[in-house]
Formats: C-alpha cells, sequence, structure tokens
C-alpha cells in the first residue's frame, strides 16, 4: 500500500492478486486491524496513516473480504488459548484470536512473519514462507 520498504512488500502484494484473481475470501479480524492502524500511524506521516486507514478499512466492505469481529465468546476461547501456550509467552494475544477465528472458519494459510502460527500444531501454514 503505501509502505513499500517492508521487506515483503512485493511478494504479499503478488499473493493478495493471486487470492483475489481466483476469487479466495480473505478474512481478517478487528483486532489485527487494530495492530495494523497502530503501525501505520507508527510509521507513515499521520496524513498518509488516515488515508491507509480508510482505504484498508473500503477494502474490507468489499464481497471478497471476511472481517470478522472477536466476540465475547471468541475472547475467552483465546484467552484458553493463552493458558495452553503458557510456555509459548511470545505470542500475542492478537494472534491467539487469530487461531481461534482460523480454526472456526476451517482457515489453513496465515499472511504473516510470525513463527507462532506453525509453532503451536493446529495445522496452520505460513505465508509467505
Amino acid at each position: 500500500m503505501h509502505y513499500k520498504n517492508e521487506s515483503k512488500h512485493q511478494e504479499t502484494v503478488n499473493l493478495y492478486r493471486r487470492f483475489t484473481s481466483q476469487n479466495q475470501r480473505i478474512y481478517t479480524t478487528d483486532y489485527v486491524l487494530d495492530e495494523t492502524f497502530t503501525l501505520f500511524f507508527k510509521r507513515l506521516h499521520p496524513a498518509l496513516a488516515s488515508q491507509s486507514m480508510k482505504l484498508l478499512i473500503e477494502v474490507f466492505k468489499a464481497e471478497k473480504f471476511n472481517l470478522v469481529w472477536i466476540t465475547e465468546e471468541r475472547f475467552f476461547k483465546a484467552q484458553e488459548l493463552r493458558i495452553k501456550f503458557v510456555d509459548k509467552p511470545l505470542i500475542s494475544f492478537t494472534d491467539l484470536t487469530s487461531m481461534v477465528v482460523m480454526k472456526e472458519f476451517g482457515i489453513e494459510y496465515v499472511l504473516t512473519g510470525d513463527a507462532h502460527f506453525i509453532q503451536v500444531g493446529m495445522g496452520f501454514q505460513k505465508i509467505p514462507q
């Protein structure tokens, strides 16, 4: 989008294009957007961060995208995972909520740089590798 200096930017753009051209649905959660918006304002000029935030919200209103809200039930399931993976303290609570949603919707692939999704042994595959 607006921060092309990210190490995996072009690879991510290519993955996005591939998924959308194949009519694959793309999911994210309100927690992931929360982290993304925070990152925008840490890395970009405020005007560009605001523009990026608005653009991303518009993208997730489109038909090919699913914005999943972390409900109370999902929150407590993530809390159970936090306790289950107490030996992996670096996994963020946002990642745990994503894992709950991925299991619920049968999502196997996750666009991330984190190895946490592999380390939990829940059958997730990380892209890009």
